[in-house]
């Protein structure tokens, strides 16, 4: 039977320190007392309310994932550093039952190239799963991932290789796959796929703003008529749903069956594009291993990794 553990609201973690304390969760995670703060008394109803969503949520999908995957549980803190971070601590001290942590905010979340990625309460849905992964091969998993997330979300959301969720050219979600290794007798890797998407349409700081693909939020897409409403409540059960989907049938398949799907919703096919090392060309789509194919004046190239930015035409 699911516990459900009524937990008071922390304080925002100093970096790198653990806020594990859960809200609400299948078996309660042990938490050191030093690691427990009360809540600020500045606590707003935002906060209240983007919790509860998110506690609703939590519920939904565990009732709906626990005879797939009885071990797992599913937590939400308040507040937290890192969800990503959170559970790469715990993989490393060896606690690697299947876990999705969801925030409500979190001030030291990270995209690609540790990019920082700020959640304001009720903002934009964070969350990441932890489990143990052995799939036949490693490649194209954050494209796995990102089809069966956009597939959840609405036929208007586009991927952009290797790891952003795109509506109309802008960025509206973004997934951060880590790994560690386990020591014996496990075998595969602790991996923890970090997802972050907007709700509303966030600001970026006049310092990123000129650099940055600009932003985009699914109230946005929603008021144009594009995407479904998406409550914060099931938001955290659809995207977390297709997420452990997505890692089961990676570890049984691969990339394979993913390819059909994310030619349909690539946002790069047929565009000008700069590599990282400064090379231009034109992205044709993604090869077998999950790469990106690009014409250049040189002929084809296979990218595996790298930035890719659409070059202005």
């Amino acid at each position: 039977m699911k516990q459900v553990v009524a937990a008071p609201q922390p304080s925002l973690p100093p970096e790198g320190a653990s806020a594990a304390t859960t809200a609400a969760v299948r078996q309660p995670a042990a938490v050191p007392d030093t690691q427990r703060n009360d809540a600020p008394a500045h606590a707003g109803a935002s906060d209240a309310a983007a919790l509860a969503a998110l506690h609703a949520g939590a519920e939904a999908l565990w009732q709906r994932a626990v005879l797939t995957w009885p071990a797992l549980s599913v937590e939400v803190v308040p507040r937290i550093d890192s969800t990503n971070a959170e559970l790469m601590r715990r993989g490393r001290a060896g606690q690697t039952d299947p876990v999705l942590l969801a925030a409500v905010a979190q001030n030291a979340g990270r995209g690609r190239a540790g990019r920082p990625w700020v959640t304001v309460p009720g903002g934009a849905l964070a969350l990441s799963v932890g489990r143990v992964l052995e799939p036949p091969d490693w490649s194209g998993l954050s494209l796995a991932v990102g089809v069966a997330v956009a597939e959840a979300l609405g036929p208007a959301v586009q991927l952009k290789w290797p790891n952003d969720l795109w509506w109309r050219g802008r960025k509206l979600g973004g997934i951060l796959i880590e790994t560690a290794s386990l020591p014996p007798p496990v075998s595969g890797r602790w991996c923890v796929v970090g997802i972050g998407i907007n709700r509303c349409t966030p600001s970026l700081p006049p310092e990123l703003a000129a650099h940055a693909v600009p932003p985009a939020g699914l109230e946005e897409a929603q008021r144009s008529g594009e995407l479904p409403p998406w409550p914060l409540q099931r938001l955290l059960e659809a995207v977390g749903w297709a997420t452990l989907q997505a890692l089961a049938a990676f570890e049984r398949e691969g990339l394979a069956p993913s390819l059909p799907g994310f030619a349909a919703r690539d946002a790069l096919q047929g565009q000008p594009v700069r590599l990282s090392d400064g090379t231009v060309g034109c992205a044709c789509g993604v090869a077998p291993d999950g790469s990106l194919r690009v014409h250049t004046a040189s002929g084809e190239r296979w990218v595996q990794q790298g930035e890719v930015s659409v070059r202005p035409c």
